[in-house]
């Protein structure tokens, strides 16, 4: 059995960070479910503007809102205005495609990538 990429938002810009908010990273909900990630899953979120990468776990934003916030210690890594990715992982025993959607600077979905595509990315 491996851990392979199930879920990834390429390119999300972070919208807020709030040290003092109890919790993790707070993803509008269209965006969750553009690539399947659920409410309290484990995420691996890596900045491409600092080079910072943490796990985490995520919170359900307000539809339509586009908002990407660090919470909690998270915010003293990345911070507001870096764009980062956001992955989902599963087990499985065979291949698998993962959903990934690019997003532009304002986490609107620009394109959709499917099978061999992702190697684009």
């Amino acid at each position: 059995m491996r851990q392979v990429m199930r879920s990834k938002l390429h390119n999300a810009r972070v919208t807020d960070a709030n040290v003092a908010y109890v919790g993790s990273i707070e993803i509008d909900e269209d965006l969750l479910d553009a690539v399947g990630l659920w409410v309290g899953e484990r995420v691996l979120v890596v900045s491409n503007t600092s080079g910072a990468r943490l796990e985490t776990y995520t919170i359900a934003g307000k539809r339509g809102s586009r908002i990407v916030s660090m919470n909690g210690a998270a915010a003293h890594k990345i911070g507001a205005g870096e764009q980062i990715i956001v992955m989902g992982w599963e087990f499985a025993e065979a291949p698998v495609t993962p959903s990934v959607v690019l997003l532009d600077d304002e986490n609107r979905i620009v394109r959709r990538l499917h099978g061999e595509e992702n190697e684009r990315v």
